[in-house]
């Protein structure tokens, strides 16, 4: 892992977004795995202002989304599908069908959940695959206890989650019970991930999942196997990392072919 600490969201958001554009510009029909919730919305916002401002191309670029909660139409206003839309693909110019998206309304699970496997193999794997964490330590929907050589499948929301989520819905008795999730074994397939967390609320579980034991009770830190994961956090994420200063120095000293 590569840690990235920042002074704000804003300021990591940014450099984050300059590494998925270095990658978009090397690679123009590069695989991109997307993420929903509050964290990733700066780097979102950056890559459509990089589209907009600097002509950054995603009409090569094929995506596939971490998760989608059961029961949830697209255009419901919670749908990560509608989430996805209004935060990003309708800011850049992403193909519609290479928009991959899972079926939260499917009467077939399992059948739903190897599709997607298939997609993503179709497609020659996820280049680089953006995730957040959940205060538990969850990855996509993977809940504590995950196994971490998990696939794609069926998960039950931890009322944690769910009252995390809460704030999305008009009551918090709207947030479903299950999601289909990308599994921590697909998550870490991915030829690259960039995590980010923001927050004060986040700095126990970053040092959990950065510099604590590998555990599925932590599945976040199963990332700590993959061979090339940047973190991203701000100033007060990072606040309880036993190696910080360490890991700015590293950061601060990179030689000019490893910058991004």
């Amino acid at each position: 892992m590569e840690m990235i600490i920042q002074p704000d969201a804003e300021t990591a958001s940014r450099i984050a977004a300059r590494l998925v554009a270095k990658l978009v510009r090397a690679k123009p029909d590069a695989v991109l795995g997307f993420a929903t919730g509050d964290t990733p919305l700066l780097l979102y916002k950056e890559l459509a202002r990089l589209h907009k401002a600097e002509g950054l191309d995603f009409s090569r670029v094929t995506t596939f989304n971490l998760d989608e909660y059961i029961g949830v139409e697209p255009d419901h206003p919670c749908s990560y599908t509608r989430f996805m839309m209004e935060n990003l693909f309708n800011h850049i110019n992403v193909r519609p069908e290479k928009i991959h998206i899972l079926n939260g309304m499917t009467k077939n699970i399992p059948e739903e959940c190897a599709r997607y496997e298939k997609a993503i193999c179709d497609a020659g794997g996820i280049d680089l695959q953006v995730v957040g964490i959940g205060a538990d330590g969850h990855i996509g929907f993977n809940e504590p206890s995950s196994s971490l050589s998990s696939r794609t499948r069926l998960k039950t929301l931890t009322d944690e989650t769910r009252r995390d989520n809460a704030r999305f819905f008009a009551n918090a008795s709207e947030v479903p019970h299950d999601a289909i999730t990308m599994g921590v074994g697909t998550i870490m397939e991915s030829r690259r991930i960039v995590f980010l967390a923001f927050g004060r609320d986040k700095a126990n579980i970053v040092a959990k999942a950065v510099e604590g034991p590998i555990t599925a009770m932590v599945p976040a830190s199963a990332l700590q196997l993959h061979p090339d994961v940047k973190v991203f956090v701000d100033e007060v994420a990072s606040c309880k990392l036993e190696r910080k200063s360490y890991y700015q120095w590293v950061y601060d000293n990179k030689p000019e072919w490893e910058q991004f």
